[in-house]
């Protein structure tokens, strides 16, 4: 939740810094209890963050750390009260101890671990019935972590409980604890204040579309896989997008009009050519990552609407290959859009959620509601998710195992929208990860979007950027790109590189959020 929020926002949420006494009882935030009333079998709602490191781990050492950095953050040893449909509140509790082990050594090793380990992160979310609702296994994979003596950190958690941020803040006390060195986060992004957004200073006119206008959808693959709404997953590597220092936009802005670039064009291929807008929703987090960042779901959600309404954005959106100036055209008027977005004060979700949260009746019948009403609103949600965290946080410094190579994370995909793109810098280096529903795209879809994503990404590009990058390649240096298995099919194909720089890993397929600062 943004600092310009108020006081009365910040009343009765999760995250907020009272009560970390054990044994307490907390009543939901306002993000908490919509997840909470959204939860499906069918639709995992796990959060999964990998983070690959040159060396080895003492699991022992790993254990003590882990477990030290859970008692310094309280407010992640938690759990949801049980109770019965007609009470007034979903509740949690805290707790002084983890009811279960959260480290775990899968006992196989591999090619193929980490592809294992990322379905069960899909399939298997961790109960919010016990504390905490996180799992870290520490795997050895030696095909996907680049090196025969690196492993992966694969943190899985319940995102009704937790947010990405929350969760990478606690892995960091982990690193300090285990290494013995402080990971110094980097500064919170810089928001231009409301007054100034009052004032003028801050440009608020961009193309805007109706607020009754449906959202354009992602249109469905050819074969429909028979998976239901399992997730599948697929994880790449990008260099960062060229960009001019003194551009009126940010790396964040040049994701978002990939992103819409992407759907468009993914939909033109398949014989539509929508005039519906784009819309992206987009979590945005203004909290320090310091030691005494509050824990919990602490996003709020914002809807960027790239619209067609603008000739020049309409040719970007609707081309197969946009003019450079129709391309500029987007990102300015995005870049208007999300600056005067994260200026203004507002609530973490919709306006009017918060009465549908109100203890006013019981939660079982809240929830009939929430369902009811977010199937009602289906044709106006957004099109796609774009959470991303920018430049990684904390360097994530384990001492002899090393600092963190790469990072990706993922968030839940969930139908109508069944699409997430989650992204986060490394270096030089852009870190992808697209997520989809099953009952929307089947997993030879995942790397043809992931190429498309590059694509768009390198429409961005300002000029001066490297020749080789977006240059379509001639061949592929290693075969055809992986797709993403199912979770019965051995993931032995090796990591794939590209003459373009893009590296896509294939995920393990199973049966999201973060905050919008820029890169």
């Amino acid at each position: 939740m943004t600092a310009l929020s108020s006081a009365r926002d910040r009343k009765g949420s999760a995250w907020s810094g009272a009560g970390s006494t054990p044994g307490a009882r907390i009543p939901f935030g306002i993000v908490d209890e919509v997840s909470r009333h959204g939860l499906r079998e069918d639709e995992p709602e796990s959060v999964h963050i990998e983070v690959h490191l040159p060396g080895r781990l003492e699991i022992g050492r790993l254990r003590t750390a882990f477990g030290e950095a859970l008692r310094r953050h309280p407010r992640i040893l938690m759990r949801e009260v049980p109770g019965t449909w007609y009470r007034r509140r979903y509740e949690w509790e805290l707790t002084e101890e983890p009811d279960v082990e959260p480290v775990q050594c899968p006992p196989s090793s591999g090619p193929d671990a980490l592809a294992r380990a990322r379905t069960r992160a899909l399939t298997d979310c961790p109960s919010l019935a016990t504390s905490p609702p996180v799992r870290l296994e520490v795997v050895t994979d030696s095909g996907s972590s680049g090196t025969s003596d690196g492993c992966v950190l694969l943190l899985t958690f319940h995102h009704t409980a937790l947010d990405v941020l929350s969760c990478l803040r606690v892995l960091a006390t982990a690193a300090e604890l285990y290494g013995g060195a402080e990971n110094p986060p980097r500064p919170a992004p810089v928001r231009s204040p409301a007054s100034a957004l009052r004032s003028g200073r801050v440009e608020t006119s961009w193309p805007k579309a109706s607020p009754w206008a449906r959202s354009a959808r992602i249109l469905p693959a050819p074969l429909r896989p028979g998976g239901g709404r399992a997730n599948g997953l697929l994880v790449a590597e990008f260099p960062l997008p060229h960009r001019a220092p003194d551009a009126p936009y940010t790396v964040n802005d040049q994701l978002l009009v990939a992103t819409a670039l992407t759907v468009a064009r993914w939909n033109r291929r398949r014989g539509s050519i929508s005039s519906r807008p784009v819309r992206i929703t987009m979590p945005v987090d203004d909290r320090s990552c310091g030691a005494e960042m509050p824990i919990g779901n602490g996003t709020r959600l914002v809807d960027v609407v790239i619209a067609s309404q603008d000739p020049a954005g309409a040719a970007a959106l609707r081309g197969e290959r946009p003019a450079p100036e129709a391309v500029a055209s987007l990102l300015r008027g995005t870049a208007r859009q999300t600056r005067a977005l994260k200026a203004t004060p507002r609530p973490q979700l919709a306006r009017g959620t918060g009465l549908l949260s109100a203890p006013v009746l019981p939660v079982g019948l809240r929830s009939v509601v929430m369902r009811g009403l977010r199937r009602a609103a289906a044709p106006w949600m957004s099109t796609v998710l774009l959470s991303n965290v920018g430049r990684v946080p904390y360097p994530f410094d384990f001492g002899d195992a090393g600092r963190a190579t790469a990072v990706w994370f993922s968030a839940p995909a969930h139908m109508p929208r069944g699409l997430t793109v989650c992204t986060v810098g490394t270096g030089d280096r852009l870190h992808l990860a697209l997520r989809w529903s099953r009952a929307l795209l089947d997993d030879d879809s995942g790397p043809a979007l992931a190429l498309l994503f590059e694509e768009c990404l390198a429409a961005t590009a300002a000029p001066g950027a490297p020749e080789s990058y977006g240059a379509a390649p001639a061949r592929r240096e290693d075969g055809p790109c992986p797709t993403a298995h199912s979770r019965h099919t051995p993931d032995d194909m090796p990591t794939r590189r590209h003459p373009r720089g893009l590296r896509t890993e294939d995920a393990g397929s199973g049966g999201n959020e973060s905050p919008g600062s820029p890169v």
